[in-house]
């Protein structure tokens, strides 16, 4: 059958030529699914679940915009990634689609290089995602991506920046104190706050390409790729104040609580550095925001 085992995409664009040009890049190693208008998306995802969107921004009726956020709305959609479609001149545009929830951003009049690279980059994150479990590469006690997954993942990301140009920050945090909680409340209780955390970090990790991981221990990461240091900064203090609000009940009926450090590091790579400074340079700073009082973000 034609197109058998490929992954599939779903092209949104109100003009027809656009939609040719985009077919014939892609459809020698996808299967291309196309639509004209918002509304047309949205019943063909329903129908079809496509693996990647290519979204225009500017469409009459319901616009791109709309359409992305009723895509991160539903639960059976937010985790399709989306590049959206822009003019050369509308950086606003840009701007507010990536902190909507899309991965990325391609440019009319298409190039067709950067059109297949970006493509194809978002592709083999979703199928990493879907390899995750058959690899081994979940935590078994918190259900998040392991150390492992964590250092594929990087990897990815870390050539895309050098690519595109682009920045990438790394959080890397810690439970304060988690012996200590241990020895007060048992290592069963302490598993219960490793899960319990977890989800608070996963749920920041919102866009595809975001990844929240389990590092070892009481020690976590979240990649945050295409984000400068003030985006980071801002998701690090959300994660710092809903892990400080969380209330973790124990068996015996009390409620036990619990802070955390992070550490914030950002950078644009290039072709000299090496992904080993990011995770370095966090680690000293989550180092400074321990001895300095804990409960805090450094960067």
């Amino acid at each position: 059958m034609e197109g058998k085992g490929k992954n599939s995409i779903l092209v949104v664009d109100d003009e027809t030529s656009n939609l040719m040009v985009l077919h014939k890049i892609l459809s020698a190693d996808y299967t291309v699914f196309t639509a004209k208008s918002g509304e047309e998306a949205l019943s063909r995802i329903e129908v079809d679940a496509p693996d990647l969107i290519l979204l225009d921004i500017v469409m009459p009726g319901i616009d791109g915009f709309e359409v992305l956020r009723r895509l991160k709305d539903a639960p059976e959609t937010k985790s399709i990634p989306v590049i959206i479609i822009t003019g050369l001149d509308n950086d606003d545009d840009e701007e507010k689609g990536l902190l909507m929830g899309a991965v990325d951003y391609i440019t009319k009049p298409f190039k067709n290089a950067i059109v297949c690279a970006r493509v194809r980059t978002h592709i083999q994150i979703v199928r990493q995602l879907r390899m995750i479990e058959r690899l081994g590469l979940v935590d078994p006690l918190t259900d998040i991506p392991n150390r492992r997954c964590f250092n594929e993942r990087l990897a990815i990301e870390w050539r895309r920046s050098v690519r595109d140009n682009l920045s990438i920050s790394f959080m890397m945090m810690d439970l304060d104190k988690f012996k200590t909680y241990n020895d007060t409340y048992g290592h069963p209780q302490g598993d219960r706050l490793l899960k319990a955390v977890a989800g608070i970090f996963s749920a920041a990790a919102r866009r595809s390409g975001d990844l929240a991981a389990r590092l070892g221990g009481e020690e976590f990461g979240i990649i945050l790729p295409d984000t400068g240091l003030e985006g980071a900064l801002s998701i690090a203090e959300e994660v710092r104040a809903h892990v400080e609000a969380l209330r973790v009940p124990a068996p015996d009926g009390t409620v036990t609580t619990a802070t955390i450090s992070i550490g914030v590091a950002s950078l644009v790579p290039n072709k000299e550095s090496v992904s080993g400074d990011l995770i370095s340079r966090a680690d000293e700073l989550l180092y400074q925001a321990k001895e300095t009082g804990r409960n805090r973000v450094c960067s």
